[in-house]
């Protein structure tokens, strides 16, 4: 089905994902460390990553920041901390997913197979009308077919998973949204109750928005609402 990359310095954890993921009929290569993860990126096209984040060589987020220069290939970061800086960090170096060590291996082929079919719905749809929405008269600017995001005339970068989240709740503006249909719809798998990798990317999102950050609003003990008119 799919070829994916696991990088970890732990034996027993390349092993147990590639158990998993083979039986499942994926094909999985193994990386020790950073800089091994780094080459075999260069030589080899991989469907996903999945990076450990403390590794000898070079360390997880200095391997995807490199990944990043030459390759756009989904990655998901492997962590035995759950700090919310490491999270920040991973997603904005364009991390499409974190997970916490202990994990349940079928939960992370779960979110690898929650990626990669998304990815391939947006491949499937090809060219088409753009779609934009634009605010604030014309001062926030979104071209959804486009993947492309523009504050007073300047083009915003985002990560990947920004990117859904915002598209998502623009497509869906003055709606409440529950943190379990946010992370349903936008991640793509259901909902774990660790509500916290939402919350992170909502934050990030906010700092790309600058002055339209206001526009997410907080829905206390539910989620969040997007507040905005064309």
């Amino acid at each position: 089905m799919y070829s994916l990359l696991i990088a970890d310095d732990e034996p027993g954890i390349r092993s147990i994902v590639r158990k998993y993921a083979e039986f499942e009929g994926n094909r999985v290569t193994e990386a020790a460390d950073g800089m091994e993860a780094v080459e075999l990126c260069r030589s080899e096209k991989f469907d996903i990553v999945i990076m450990d984040i403390m590794m000898p060589e070079l360390d997880g987020f200095s391997a995807v920041r490199e990944i990043r220069k030459f390759s756009q290939v989904p990655v998901i970061m492997l962590s035995a901390r759950g700090e919310e800086y490491d999270k920040i960090n991973g997603f904005s170096l364009g991390a499409d997913d974190y997970v916490v060590k202990p994990f349940s291996p079928k939960e992370l082929l779960l979110r690898v197979e929650a990626i990669l079919k998304r990815g391939g719905r947006r491949e499937e749809h090809g060219e088409k009308e753009h779609e934009i929405i634009e605010m604030d008269g014309g001062g926030l600017r979104a071209d959804l077919t486009a993947r492309i995001v523009y504050i007073d005339g300047e083009r915003v970068d985002m990560s990947p998973k920004e990117y859904e989240l915002f598209f998502y709740m623009l497509a869906n503006r003055n709606i409440a949204l529950s943190r379990e249909k946010l992370i349903s719809d936008v991640w793509g798998y259901d909902f774990y109750g660790d509500a916290r990798t939402l919350d992170t990317h909502i934050k990030l999102l906010r700092r790309s928005l600058g002055k339209y950050a206001p526009y997410i609003v907080t829905l206390r003990g539910i989620g969040y609402r997007f507040e905005g008119r064309n």
